[in-house]
C-alpha cells in the first residue's frame, strides 16, 4: 500500500483469519474450474490466456486486498488530512513563488511596452 508520511489510507488488519471463505469464492473456483476446460484461457504463451490470467489474478489480489483492509479510525484520519494540508499548502507556495519571479523576468525578455 502507498503510504504517506508514515500513513496509509487503509489499516489493515493482523488477523489473516478475517477472511473468510463465502460462496463468491466458490463461484470463483467453479469458474475457474470451466476455464481449466479451454486449454488457450489458461495458456500464458498465448494471448488471450496471457490476459485471461492476468485478469484473474488480478481479481483475486484485489478481493484479498479489499477483505484485509479496513477505515481508518478519526484520529488517523485527522492525520492524513493534515498532512495533506500541508502538501497543499507547501505546493501552492512553490507555484506563488514561481509565479512570482518569473512575471518580471518574462516582462524583460518580451520587453515591456
Amino acid at each position: 500500500l502507498a503510504q504517506v508520511v508514515g500513513l496509509s489510507c487503509f489499516r489493515c488488519l493482523d488477523d489473516p483469519g478475517q477472511a473468510g471463505t463465502t460462496t463468491l469464492s466458490a463461484a470463483m473456483a467453479s469458474a475457474a474450474a470451466k476455464l481449466q476446460s479451454i486449454p488457450f484461457l489458461t495458456d500464458k504463451n498465448n494471448p488471450i490466456g496471457y490476459c485471461v490470467q492476468g485478469s484473474i489474478e488480478f481479481a483475486a489480489d484485489s478481493r484479498r486486498l479489499v477483505q484485509r483492509c479496513t477505515k481508518p479510525d478519526a484520529k488517523e484520519f485527522k492525520k492524513i488530512a493534515v498532512a495533506c494540508a500541508i502538501g497543499f499548502s507547501i505546493m501552492g507556495f512553490i507555484g506563488y513563488t514561481v509565479k512570482l519571479v518569473f512575471i518580471p523576468i518574462n516582462n524583460i525578455i518580451v520587453g515591456g511596452q
